[in-house]
C-alpha cells in the first residue's frame, strides 16, 4: 500500500507535537522540515528509498552536518507520530570537535566592542540586554524571564521546554535592569520589551545585534545572541573547570552538549601542543 505525505497529516503531526508540550520553535521547525520533505516528494509515495536520496540531496547542497541530522530527527519524529518507523534513517555521526575555528569564536575584546557601539548608537536596551545574555548564559528566548521582580530578589526563575531552572543575576546586573526599568516606566514583568509592551523576540535581538558589526570592526558571522552564550560559558569553564555545574547553569540534560560551548579555538589548541615539548 502506497503511503503519501499529505499537509493533512502534516497538520495533525503539528498538533500532536504540540500535545507533547514541544516548544513553539521546535513545533515550527519539525512542521517546516516536514513540509520542505513534502514538497521534495511533490505528491509521490514516500519510500525508504526517497527519504534517503533526501539526505544524500541535503548533503550535496553543502547542508551542514548538524543541519542536516537536525532535519533528520524532524522526519525521523514524523515517521514515528505516522507509524511508519520503518522509514526512519540513521544520522550521520560527527566526531568530535577537538576545537573551534577562531572564525567562529567571540571573544571578550569583541563583546566589549559590541557593547560600546550600541552605547555610542544610544541603544541602552541592546547595550543591558547583551550584557544580560552574556553575564548570565540564558537563551534569547528565555530573556523573558529576565523581570522587574527577578531584578529584585537577583534571581530568575526560567521555566521553558518542560524543565525549570534558577538563573542568578550578579548585583552589578540587578542594578542596571532596575534603573533601566525605573527609567522606562515599566513596574513589573520583563524588562526588555518593545514600544507595544511585548518581550523582544530573537528576530529583533538577532538584527539589532547585527547592526553594530561594521561599527564594533567584527565579522557578522560572529555576532548573534547565542554566542553569548558560548562565551559565558567558555568564561566560567575557565575560572571552574566543573562541566556539571555548567550543565546545570545552562539548562543542558545532557554534558555532551555543554562540552560543545566549552571547545578552545585552534590557537589555544596549538599553544598545548607546543607546551608539550615532546619533539626534542
Amino acid at each position: 500500500m502506497e503511503r503519501c505525505l499529505t499537509q493533512n497529516e502534516i497538520q495533525l503531526f503539528c498538533i500532536w507535537l504540540q500535545s507533547e508540550e514541544k516548544s513553539k520553535n521546535t513545533i515550527e521547525k519539525y512542521c517546516r522540515d516536514a513540509s520542505a520533505f513534502a514538497g521534495y516528494l511533490a505528491g509521490s509515495a514516500v519510500t525508504k528509498e526517497k527519504v534517503v536520496a533526501y539526505k544524500t540531496r541535503l548533503i550535496e547542497e553543502n547542508y551542514a552536518v548538524r543541519s542536516v541530522n537536525s532535519i533528520l530527527a524532524s522526519l525521523n519524529s514524523l515517521f514515528s507520530f505516522l507509524d511508519w518507523t520503518d522509514l526512519k534513517v540513521k544520522s550521520i555521526k560527527i566526531q568530535h570537535q577537538i576545537y573551534r575555528p577562531e572564525e567562529k569564536e567571540l571573544t571578550k575584546a569583541e563583546y566589549i566592542r559590541l557593547l560600546s557601539a550600541a552605547k555610542q548608537n544610544k541603544n541602552q536596551r541592546l547595550n543591558l540586554l547583551i550584557q544580560t545574555i552574556c553575564s548570565t548564559g540564558i537563551r534569547v528566548g528565555e530573556l523573558q524571564f529576565i523581570t522587574v521582580e527577578a531584578a529584585k530578589c537577583g534571581e530568575a526563575v526560567v521555566s521553558l521546554k518542560g524543565k525549570t531552572r534558577k538563573v542568578f543575576l550578579v548585583k552589578e546586573l540587578k542594578r542596571k535592569l532596575l534603573r533601566y526599568a525605573a527609567e522606562q516606566k515599566i513596574l513589573s514583568g520583563p524588562v526588555f520589551i518593545t514600544r507595544s509592551g511585548r518581550p523582544v523576540n530573537r528576530t529583533n535581538v538577532w538584527r539589532e545585534m547585527k547592526n553594530l558589526c561594521a561599527q564594533a570592526r567584527i565579522n557578522p558571522s560572529k555576532v548573534f545572541p547565542h554566542n553569548l552564550r558560548h562565551l559565558f560559558a567558555r568564561t566560567f569553564y575557565r575560572m571552574e573547570k566543573d562541566i556539571a555545574v555548567l550543565a546545570d547553569i545552562l539548562g543542558h540534560s545532557s554534558i555532551n552538549t555543554t562540552r560543545i560551548y566549552i571547545i578552545t579555538t585552534g590557537d589555544e589548541h596549538r599553544r598545548r601542543m607546543e607546551n608539550m615539548h615532546l619533539v626534542t
